[in-house]
């Protein structure tokens, strides 16, 4: 059910050809048809972690965080104005091949295709 979900910066007027060095791995559960599954993020949040990669900068960790107006975001410090939303996850299909739209703190929204999603590792 708890996956890793591999986000890469799509085609754009910024990447014309997509970039797989700039993105987010997300580790969230995922049900059958790739939804996220709020009721096991709430049993768990600690383990919904993200990680943001990016071609020139230092890896950012943060966390998945389900907002009380209902919609997810990254959260690099808890309680801080730096989360990041998710733009409709809770309606995404999270599967290879489909595209989510992330605003990020510099205030643009860029669009990420999911490039895989494979089992998180275990806790230990």
């Amino acid at each position: 059910m708890w996956n890793t979900i591999r986000l890469e910066l799509a085609r754009s007027a910024e990447a014309p050809l997509g970039r797989s060095d700039c993105g987010y791995e997300i580790t969230a559960p995922v049900g059958p048809g790739g939804m996220l599954l709020p009721d096991a993020w709430k049993a768990d949040r600690g383990r919904a972690v993200v990680r943001r990669f990016w071609r020139g900068e230092d890896d950012e960790q943060g966390k998945l965080i389900h907002t009380r107006h209902r919609t997810w975001a990254v959260s690099y410090v808890p309680g801080e104005a730096d989360d990041e939303p998710l733009y409709r996850l809770e309606g995404h299909q999270l599967t290879r091949g489909e595209y989510v739209s992330i605003t990020e703190r510099d205030g643009v929204t860029r669009t990420f295709q999911v490039a895989g999603v494979r089992p998180a590792a275990a806790r230990l």
